[in-house]
Parts: C-alpha cells; sequence; structure tokens
C-alpha cells in the first residue's frame, strides 16, 4: 500500500439534480419553498462540524468498501469560513500515525491517494483533523475484500507410518468456511489418524502414522466465500515404503570407542610388544 498526496481531486464526478419541498406552517401564513439542488456525488460525505472528507470510490457512512489492488482516493476540506492560518492547517493519520503531506496539500483541500491496496489496509482507519483543534475531524475505516491464497495443486510424498501436514492459507475477507474432501467426498474426521486446525489464517490437516492403503489419495481444501465462491488447493499425497536408514550417528560413535580402546591397549602393553617383537 502506498500513501500519494495530491493537491487536486482526481475522482469523476456524477450529477443529480434533486428538488426538495419545505413546508412552513404558522398561525397565519403558509409558505411552500422550492428548491432545486444539483449535487455532485463524488463520493460520500460525511460531515464533522468544520472538516468534511470525502472518499471515491463511494462509502457508506464512515465505512469505504474495496479490494486489492484497487485505488482509492481520500479528500479533506475545510468550511470556507475558516481561516488558512497555521492553526486551522489539515492533518492525515493512518491508524494513529502522521501521513506526510507536501506543503501545498495541508490548506483547505488536502487529498491522499491509497495505491494500490493490499490486505494489510483491512480495518486501516483514516482521519483527518485541524492542526489547532483535534477535535474537528472526520474518519473512513477501510473495509478491504480479498479471497484466499489457493487454486493450486501441491505434490505430497510421505513414508509409511510417517506423519504428514496439509497446510492451506484460509486468510481472507469476510471469512470463508473450510471443508476437507478426500478423494472427492467429505473427510470423515471421526477416525483418530486425521486432525484438523484453523486459526481464521492457516487451516490444517495433519496425518498420524500414514498408511498407503488408508491415507493415499487426492486431498482438497475447500474453502466457501460468500463474495468469491467456492475455491481450494489439492495436494496428491502418495505414501510410499519405509525406508530402512542406517544409524550413521550412533555407529560412528561405536567405532570411536573401538578404536580408542584399541589405541589405550596398545600403548599399556607397548613394553611387552616391544619384548616380543625384539625376542623374535
Amino acid at each position: 500500500m502506498t500513501l500519494k498526496s495530491h493537491s487536486a481531486y482526481f475522482c469523476t464526478t456524477l450529477k443529480e439534480n434533486c428538488r426538495t419541498k419545505l413546508w412552513i406552517s404558522g398561525r397565519r401564513t403558509k409558505m411552500k419553498v422550492s428548491v432545486s439542488v444539483s449535487l455532485l456525488l463524488l463520493c460520500f460525505v460525511c460531515h464533522v462540524k468544520a472538516v468534511t472528507v470525502e472518499s471515491c470510490p463511494l462509502a457508506t457512512g464512515n465505512l469505504l468498501r474495496t479490494e486489492v489492488e484497487k485505488t482509492v482516493t481520500l479528500t479533506c476540506m475545510t468550511d470556507k469560513g475558516i481561516d488558512p492560518s497555521n492553526q486551522n492547517e489539515l492533518q492525515w493519520f493512518r491508524n494513529g500515525a502522521r501521513v506526510n503531506l507536501a506543503e501545498e496539500n495541508r490548506w483547505s483541500r488536502s487529498s491522499l491517494c491509497v495505491q494500490p491496496v493490499t490486505k494489510e489496509d483491512n480495518g486501516a482507519v483514516f482521519i483527518c483533523q485541524l492542526k489547532g483543534d483535534a477535535s474537528v475531524n472526520s474518519s473512513i475505516e477501510f473495509d478491504v475484500q480479498y479471497p484466499p491464497d489457493l487454486n493450486d495443486t501441491k505434490e505430497v510424498f510421505v513414508e509409511e507410518t510417517s506423519d504428514v501436514v496439509l497446510s492451506c492459507d484460509v486468510r481472507a475477507n469476510p471469512p470463508v468456511t473450510v471443508v476437507w474432501k478426500k478423494d472427492g467426498e467429505v473427510l470423515d474426521l471421526t477416525s483418530g489418524s486425521y486432525k484438523t486446525t484453523n486459526n481464521g489464517i492457516t487451516a490444517q490437516l495433519s496425518i498420524t502414522k500414514a498408511k498407503r492403503n488408508v491415507h493415499q489419495g487426492t486431498y482438497i481444501c475447500e474453502v466457501n466465500s460468500s463474495v468469491y465462491g467456492i475455491m481450494g488447493r489439492t495436494f496428491n499425497v502418495t505414501v510410499e515404503d519405509k525406508v530402512l536408514r542406517f544409524p550413521v550417528g550412533p555407529t560412528i560413535a561405536g567405532v570411536v570407542v573401538v578404536l580408542c580402546t584399541i589405541v589405550f591397549a596398545l600403548i599399556s602393553r607397548r613394553n611387552k610388544i616391544i619384548k616380543c617383537i625384539k625376542s623374535n
């Protein structure tokens, strides 16, 4: 996510004509006032005292819904009645951290461009306020939607009687539901050889003491999103014969012990060995 400040607002405007009727009733008079208004719906406008924040795309209340890789423009404006003094300088904050602005982008009208929107922007709160009076402010919160990073296939090889863990990234907004399948059927998790976990970021399927006739096959981590639909990650699990490995560490240790024993024995009997050699 990159923040860019602008002195101009780049979103396209949309015009809408409204006609509002106001009725004023009194004891003796009745007045009908007809007002024709041309609204520039550039973005949703949220007023807090003398500071206004506009967002593009349109926000609902102070919540702006967007997606990753999109571009969002925020514009903060002060009422015309506010004097452009140092105390009325505009400031931007993202999650409490001040955003650096160019000098010409601090007075009366200040713009930010978030490009591109990332997953880390989800839940971020942008606040525009007067430097001299922080109570005069307006804010917008980002609701960034994105799917999980799935729709791929992985080849998994495991030895007989060994353990294996299958993992898939389920981090998404809105959150997704997860179902594990084997060979096209919903996996029976009542078996003690399977265990699943899901912390909202990573979903895992653990297989204990894999057996070829039980655990070999095609597994799918299937997720269902109310926005992006069904997607998943496929695991082709192959259970291989267990390989008998030579215990290198213990063997080396044993050889070292034997060699040391031989050397010490030779040293302790060196005199007898020397006499035996001379007599021969």
